[in-house]
């Protein structure tokens, strides 16, 4: 697994975030074959690095409440 330095990623606002400024997700087009995700509101917080081909499944899913639970353990 490789490593990205994510603070030196350039951000842009996705295009799945709503205009009210309540639910925005920031993208970067910076790394090829990944999309890294974050919460605008936390800035430097956790980001989430999906491949390529996993990132419209993955939010397919969270639009019609298809995802499957988290395990915590």
């Amino acid at each position: 697994m490789r490593t990205i330095d994510v603070s030196a990623l350039t951000w842009r606002s996705s295009s799945y975030s709503n205009s009210d400024g309540g639910a925005c997700l920031e993208v970067s087009d910076d790394v090829a074959g990944v999309i890294p995700v974050r919460d605008s509101k936390v800035a430097h917080g956790p980001v989430l690095v999906f491949a390529v081909g996993r990132w419209a499944p993955f939010v397919t899913a969270v639009k019609s409440g298809n995802l499957p639970p988290v395990s915590r353990g």
